[in-house]
């Protein structure tokens, strides 16, 4: 099954959610995302429907495992993305940005490339 981009920034907004808080809502998907909260109810369905989310009695969401594959996935080319340019000089603005962007697009054989250069010269995608 094909996931759109915004399903992958729906995923790796919960986790990164999820992290941070512990707990995630409709509401907090929407503040990060700056998105209205009818866009992450129709979002949050789509994602239920198609076993990548699970919703509680208290609709907290939380990521399946299919779910969390393809959150991780997305998160962590953009931790990787992120720190590459900052190394390059772009500002953590524009980086995070950049990152976001590029993390749906780049092919699996440039990013491996990416990664195997900055393990090779000893640096780490963690800031």
């Amino acid at each position: 099954m094909k996931i759109y981009r915004s399903a992958e920034d729906y995923l790796e907004m919960i986790l990164m959610l999820s992290e941070e808080r512990g707990f995630v809502r409709s509401i907090d998907i929407a503040m990060g995302l700056s998105v209205s909260k009818p866009s992450v109810s129709v979002a949050m369905k789509r994602l239920r429907e198609n076993g990548y989310i699970e919703m509680d009695k208290d609709n907290f969401i939380t990521l399946t495992d299919a779910g969390m594959e393809i959150a991780r996935r997305t998160y962590d080319r953009h931790k990787v993305l992120m720190r590459c340019l900052m190394l390059l000089g772009v500002d953590e603005k524009n980086a995070r940005e950049d990152a976001c962007r590029i993390e749906h697009d780049i092919s699996s054989t440039s990013y491996e490339a990416i990664v195997r250069h900055l393990e090779k010269n000893g640096i780490s995608d963690k800031k």
